[in-house]
């Protein structure tokens, strides 16, 4: 089986380690972790690898946030990935700083990159992994807080939690989207 897992973020230094681009720093942990290199293709950094029997496929779209169905579609197409098998791991204002939920389908709840997947793809049924960047932020700052950086405290969470999303993504790949969310919800 291959997967193809997407983190969302944007490209460019001045949106590196902000928390839009949680998405893009849990691909690099997992990355990492797997000895997976990402190489510049179209509409983004791909790396391939594999967890045990499961074939990976990893994006970091190149198209930015707003955009980031256009690379989705492609890359299920060229690798010829079914919806049930995509997995985009996403940054959530509704949740504490490092929080995981993994989610099969539901709305975008206002974020454009999940709107943009759901509009490209023409259904809001894809899984997620929604990691928590907190809501901290005055009324009407919501666009500066979620294009800034981390406390150093939340910093070194997020490194934490980090490792954690990449055992869920794992579980997903080998056991499935219920099964992860029963052991990494909550966790």
């Amino acid at each position: 089986m291959k997967y193809l897992i997407v983190g969302l973020g944007n490209v460019g230094d001045e949106y590196d380690r902000t928390r839009h681009n949680i998405g893009f720093r849990v691909l690099d942990a997992f990355a990492k972790a797997s000895n997976i290199a990402f190489e510049d293709k179209r509409y983004g950094f791909v790396g391939r690898g594999r967890v045990k029997n499961a074939e990976v496929v990893l994006l970091k779209p190149s198209t930015f946030m707003n955009l980031s169905g256009n690379a989705v579609r492609y890359w299920m197409n060229e690798e010829k990935i079914p919806l049930e098998q995509l997995l985009v791991v996403v940054d959530d204002l509704a949740l504490p700083v490092g929080a995981i939920r993994m989610k099969q389908g539901g709305s975008s709840a206002g974020h454009n990159g999940l709107k943009h997947i759901a509009s490209v793809l023409g259904t809001e049924g894809y899984n997620r992994l929604r990691f928590g960047i907190g809501n901290d932020f005055p009324r009407g700052m919501q666009v500066d807080f979620v294009l800034g950086r981390f406390s150093p405290e939340d910093e070194k969470l997020c490194d934490e939690r980090a490792l954690v999303a990449v055992e869920a993504i794992k579980a997903f790949c080998l056991s499935g989207m219920s099964f992860a969310m029963c052991h990494y919800n909550n966790k």
